[in-house]
């Protein structure tokens, strides 16, 4: 499995940053081909002193293969062309192979 992570400093406006996030970032991030499950939040705190985000971005893909074939396909371009509308903040983008543990 490969995972994409999306981090968002502080926005200008944080109520417009949600409002457009859900109703219509999240519905183009759904049309990517090969997302396998994504999940989000609006609540990233630190476990000491303040965070420095303000949302966290999770998304799956098969391998790497399959986040960079979604990412350069046109769903994908329309997804990274659309963050401008909503994060005047920025964003930082991760990507990385998980590994599984044991307990």
């Amino acid at each position: 499995m490969h995972k994409l992570m999306v981090l968002y400093p502080e926005p200008a406006d944080p109520d417009h940053f949600r409002d457009y996030y859900v109703s219509k970032h999240l519905p183009l991030v759904e049309r990517m081909p090969g997302l396998l499950a994504w999940r989000y939040s609006f609540e990233v705190t630190e476990t000491q002193g303040q965070t420095p985000y303000f949302a966290v971005f999770e998304a799956e893909f098969a391998d790497a293969a399959a986040m960079t074939a979604a990412r350069e396909s046109a769903q994908g371009r329309q997804v990274s062309a659309d963050v401008a509308n909503y994060a005047t903040g920025g964003a930082v983008v991760l990507h990385y192979p998980v590994q599984n543990g044991t307990c």
